[in-house]
């Protein structure tokens, strides 16, 4: 059965398994770039080199065959040669070997051959028979390479291979005695001197040395400058392989195009290298990469903090509230630059206040709420008791006077309920400063608030910088003025505080409009305040620097579409408790 020690000692034994040998690892890439380099140097070297051996062995052989030719010029036109070469040509009989051994023409080409060490001076007849040759036993033979061209009137240069061998040689026609030069009828035979190939290049060697010390020189050259090249590459890369760069450029792609956050990065001179489609919106920049902070129109807070070190603070830029982070980069101790992360928390910051108004208007409603039931027992008390008189008494002093007893200096000149709950809230807060909230003459609203979140956001931010310049100006008491006027559906704010008001500045040699977000104000109320008008299509505005021993500051807004007209004839208008009869039938 199986699993018994029988069965189990039978089983034949496991091969053993061949270990996997572990996959080669690919070159790196500066590594192959060093090789590439090396290649190309030495391919370029040996290229060159080689294009030098080769003009140079054909300048030796082309000067060689120029010597045969000079010198088959000079042993044919020498009277003597000629006329025993068209002596022998006129013999019909071919001449014995004995006879040319011991004649004029061997003795004559023998002597140029040992004065101008050629490989040989041979003369032949008309049909290319031997008449002097080096080996004596060559003589009365016919020629081994073809006599044609020489004999048909023509001189002839070439590198071939004759009986003694590869040389450069010239074949020159031999004239009959008293034939003109140039002649082709009159030829009675060649002349054929060649020069050894051992000769031709036996200078080559000389001439090539300083070629090869040149090459080598040149190689050594090319493979330091590779090798500096690879250090400087490795530097440059941090070490990186090809694939690697890619996925960061891909993933620098796909991070810097799907954040919604914008995105700088500074090199270590604080130049731009990237910079992405928010960062260049929120900052008001075009074109950044390639400059540094100084040559963008930034501002100063801004490039302060950038040249921080892990700085994180919220600035305002271009009426946007931002947020800024920096972070240093560095890799292998080597400090690379600055990432700057830019967040626009305009809508955030704008929200935040929105319901911060929504929150002290919701307050103000409940405390009204309670209120308003308090007065609502005292009045059923009053009419249970029987005490009509003091009861309608009661109930015009609430009219007059309004709902709430609110630290509000003239709260009936405002009906509006979401404004009065609202003013009533922000009154209270003003007060526990020793700032006294005041209603304008000029206030009236007919119609009801619709966008409340907004009129109370714009309004409120407003009012905290008017209440923080009262508490800092020098009048005693401090008060702030609120005037509340409607046009239809557009909805007109005026509010002006007992401050210093806003001094224009001096700038360039003349009087420059002042910045009231720097001077007048929390730092992002006036921007958020404006950006939420700007939106529906409204406006704020500085009215009035101030008035010295009158008032501070003013602020104006325009708000379209924040107000719902109400008809006259319709029983819900609100009445003003200071005219009197308003709204009665």
């Amino acid at each position: 059965m199986p699993g018994t020690p029988a069965t189990r000692a039978t089983r034949a034994p496991r091969t053993p398994r061949t270990p996997r040998t572990p996959p080669r690892a690919p070159l790196r890439f500066v590594t192959q770039v060093f090789i590439l380099q090396v290649a190309v140097v030495l391919a370029t070297v040996a290229i060159s080199a080689g294009v030098f051996v080769w003009v140079g062995t054909g300048q030796l052989v082309r000067e060689a065959e120029a010597t045969a030719l000079a010198i088959a010029r000079s042993v044919a036109e020498d009277p003597d040669v000629r006329a025993d070469v068209a002596e022998w040509s006129a013999d019909p009989g071919t001449p014995s070997a004995t006879e040319l051994a011991d004649g004029p023409l061997e003795t004559v080409a023998e002597n140029v051959r040992v004065r101008t060490g050629a490989l040989f001076v041979v003369i032949t007849d008309d049909q290319g028979i031997r008449l002097a040759h080096p080996n004596p036993d060559e003589l009365g033979e016919t020629v081994s390479t073809s006599p044609d061209v020489a004999l048909a009137g023509r001189e002839d240069v070439s590198w071939e291979r004759g009986t003694l061998g590869d040389s450069a040689r010239a074949k020159v026609p031999v004239l009959a005695p008293g034939a003109a030069p140039g002649s082709t009828d009159d030829v009675v035979g060649e002349i054929s001197v060649g020069f050894a190939a051992s000769t031709v290049f036996d200078t080559l060697g000389d001439e090539i040395a300083p070629v090869v010390i040149g090459a080598l020189a040149a190689l050594g050259v090319g493979v330091a400058a590779s090798i500096l090249i690879r250090r400087r590459l490795r530097r440059l890369t941090l070490g990186l392989q090809p694939e690697e760069l890619r996925a960061l450029v891909q993933d620098q792609e796909a991070v810097l195009s799907g954040v919604g956050e914008g995105v700088i990065g500074l090199g270590p001179d604080d130049r731009i290298t990237v910079c992405n489609d928010q960062a260049a919106r929120v900052l008001g920049v075009t074109d950044a990469v390639g400059h540094t902070l100084d040559d963008l129109d930034l501002p100063a807070d801004f490039r302060a903090l950038v040249r921080g070190d892990g700085a994180e603070q919220q600035l305002l830029l271009n009426g946007r509230v931002v947020f800024i982070d920096v972070r240093t980069v560095s890799r292998d101790g080597a400090h690379l630059g600055r990432v700057v992360i830019v967040r626009d928390r305009t809508d955030v910051e704008a929200l935040s206040r929105k319901l911060d108004a929504v929150n002290a208007m919701t307050t103000a409603l409940r405390v009204q709420r309670h209120e308003f039931a308090n007065r609502l027992h005292a009045i059923s008390g009053l009419i249970a008791t029987g005490e009509h008189d003091q009861a309608e008494r009661y109930l015009a002093d609430v009219l007059n006077h309004g709902p709430l007893k609110y630290p509000v200096e003239h709260a009936d000149r405002l009906t509006e309920p979401y404004l009065q709950a609202f003013l009533g809230a922000k009154g209270i807060e003003a007060s526990e400063k020793g700032v006294l909230l005041t209603i304008g003459a000029e206030t009236l609203v007919t119609g009801r608030v619709v966008a409340a979140e907004d009129v109370t956001t714009v309004l409120g931010n407003l009012i905290d910088n008017a209440v923080a310049a009262a508490v800092a100006g020098q009048v005693s008491p401090a008060w702030v003025e609120v005037e509340v006027l409607d046009d239809g559906a557009d909805l007109y704010l005026s509010v002006m505080d007992s401050g210093n008001g806003v001094d224009a500045r001096e700038e360039d040699g003349g009087r420059a409009e002042p910045d009231p977000d720097a001077v007048h104000g929390l730092g992002f109320g006036l921007p958020l305040s404006r950006d939420i008008a700007r939106r529906s299509g409204g406006d704020l505005w500085l009215a009035s620097r101030g008035v010295p021993d009158e008032h501070g500051a003013v602020f104006c807004v325009r708000l379209p579409g924040a107000v719902e007209p109400v008809e006259p004839d319709r029983p819900d208008r609100p009445a003003r408790p200071d005219i009197p009869n308003e709204g009665t039938p």
